[in-house]
């Protein structure tokens, strides 16, 4: 099983991306997800997360109000649309598999994806 983070690029201040997570393999669909991201120097913060069935959502207060997190389970891919984007936002942005059925910022996180990097230009 893998998961592959793509959607990621060099963006103006104040404009969008959507960045997705796609899970190839022999996947189970009845995970939690969640986004992640590590900013140059900095530790790896956690974005935002979804429940297996997208019906409990947990996102960063330094996001919230910008970025949306979704799934599809048709398709083993999950989203992160970012909105209104900062250069604070710049990072290597990150997809995880949870233990759980949820995904929130003290899950455990047992399958990592490779990373998209995001850089936001002032």
């Amino acid at each position: 099983v893998q998961l592959q983070a793509s959607g990621g690029g060099l963006v103006k201040g104040g404009g969008s991306l959507r960045l997705s997570c796609a899970a190839s393999g022999r996947t189970s669909s009845n995970n939690g997800m969640g986004w992640f991201r590590q900013a140059p120097g900095k530790e790896r913060e956690f974005v935002a997360g979804i429940a297996w069935n997208g019906g409990l959502i947990s996102t960063a207060d330094s996001v919230k109000g910008r970025f949306t997190i979704s799934r599809d389970r048709t398709k083993n891919t999950v989203y992160l649309q970012m909105n209104s984007l900062k250069p604070e936002d710049t990072g290597v942005y990150y997809c995880a598999k949870s233990r759980t059925a949820v995904a929130g910022p003290g899950s455990e996180y047992t399958l990592w994806g490779q990373g998209t990097l995001v850089t936001v230009s002032s």
